[in-house]
């Protein structure tokens, strides 16, 4: 589906004055336009399963319109979002499609472009707000996984409530998805563990669950439950807590899932329970970490398709979620502000895998290697430019092994 004319137009209404005498819905309104410039290369050294590609590497341009209206005056606010997004091909070919930056036509090219412009309408009463239309819900059961050119969404209803003091309540129908590199809607799927389940579809995906902060808002518990129909139910518990000890801050995130089919059951029996831990100690510009994650039960973690989880040790190339795995990460962070250099970071991750089920008479094992550096201007004319480099390096004895390189150029204006 091509709306690039809808984009356009989109923009050409956005560059008119609005009105700012008409209430809150003008005064509040904000807008912005992101571009990324996104090379990705995955390299498959060690095939394994059914697809003999043996190189995933595209280069993409990618525009992302964000407009939020502010909310009518009186007791019930109404209000409209509309998110704008475009993709344009810069280099391809047939045999290195399939990095998720752009959909793959059925001759097996990439498209040259594709876009989409999809509108949200709001209603706040007090604290509380009703959203009908395109969303991106960020939740532990259905974390927003904006991690390609262009950001997944979902279309149906949400609502969430923050009436009492630290406490957030959500629910939602989403009745199909935008996948991140499509411009329609899709039916929604399901993955086990890092297996896409496409051969079956479900109608809907249901959630409601709450956040609560306390202890001066240092800690925090979550509970949470999601529901792809007719294949998986799961529930969630989490916990988080901060705290400065000296010159120190040590935090800890912990957090545990469990799941079964559901109704129709359309992908067979599902038994997972999964729980993970990441303990984080902070002085100056320097972090610490140490995680460690472990799947019990039949079956991998579910999820939807192509979504990531909140999981501890789910990091850019393997999820370290498939069936019985045991896993155990080293992380550490530095702020370069520290040394007087703003805006550029660095990360260092190693995490490996044991006691991997793979229903083939043998343990299943993996480890992966992450340097991530980010920088982005702090001032002048290029504030707001920013850029990426992330090198992966993952390897498995019952998977495909993988060296990845993205490199990821930002820019965002503030429209208004």
């Amino acid at each position: 589906m091509n709306h690039t004319p809808c984009v356009a137009i989109g923009l050409s209404l956005l560059s008119q004055p609005l009105l700012a005498d008409d209430g809150g819905f003008f005064e509040d309104a904000k807008a912005s336009l992101s571009t990324r410039n996104y090379y990705f290369s995955r390299d498959y050294s060690d095939i394994v399963g059914a697809n003999p590609q043996s190189k995933a590497e595209e280069w993409a341009q990618g525009f992302i319109l964000d407009f939020k209206s502010g909310y009518t005056p009186g007791p019930v606010g109404f209000g409209v979002d509309a998110l704008g997004l475009l993709g344009l091909r810069l280099d391809s070919s047939p045999d290195r499609v399939n990095t998720g930056l752009l959909p793959v036509h059925g001759d097996g090219r990439a498209a040259s472009e594709y876009s989409r412009l999809a509108p949200t309408f709001k209603a706040r009463l007090s604290k509380t707000e009703l959203k009908v239309g395109e969303l991106q819900p960020n939740l532990p059961v259905l974390t927003f996984s904006d991690i390609r050119l262009l950001p997944p969404t979902y279309q149906g209803v949400s609502l969430s409530s923050a009436e009492l003091e630290g406490l957030t309540v959500q629910a939602g129908h989403l009745s199909s998805t935008h996948l991140r590199n499509e411009a329609g809607d899709a039916k929604l799927n399901a993955m086990l563990g890092h297996v896409p389940m496409r051969q079956v579809d479900s109608d809907a995906f249901n959630y409601v669950g709450g956040d609560y902060a306390f202890n001066a808002n240092q800690s925090s518990l979550s509970l949470w439950y999601g529901q792809l129909e007719d294949i998986y139910a799961q529930g969630f518990v989490g916990f988080k807590h901060s705290k400065p000890v000296g010159d120190w801050v040590l935090s800890a995130n912990l957090g545990y899932f469990t799941a079964r089919e559901d109704g129709d059951a359309l992908l067979g029996n599902i038994d997972n329970q999964a729980f993970f831990s990441m303990f984080t100690a902070k002085l100056g510009g320097h972090s610490f970490g140490a995680g460690y994650q472990a799947m019990y039960g039949d079956s991998p973690f579910p999820r939807v398709f192509a979504n990531i989880s909140p999981l501890g040790n789910e990091v850019p190339t393997y999820e370290f979620a498939y069936t019985d795995e045991r896993s155990y990460q080293l992380r550490y962070d530095y702020n370069f502000a520290a040394m007087g250099i703003p805006g550029l970071t660095a990360t260092v991750r190693y995490i490996t895998g044991d006691n991997v089920d793979t229903g083939k008479g043998f343990e299943g094992r993996d480890r992966e290697r992450d340097i991530d550096l980010g920088y982005a201007v702090q001032s002048g004319v290029l504030k707001g430019l920013g850029i990426r480099v992330r090198n992966a390096m993952a390897r498995s004895n019952y998977r495909s092994d993988i060296d990845e390189n993205r490199l990821i150029l930002m820019y965002t204006w503030q429209l208004f």
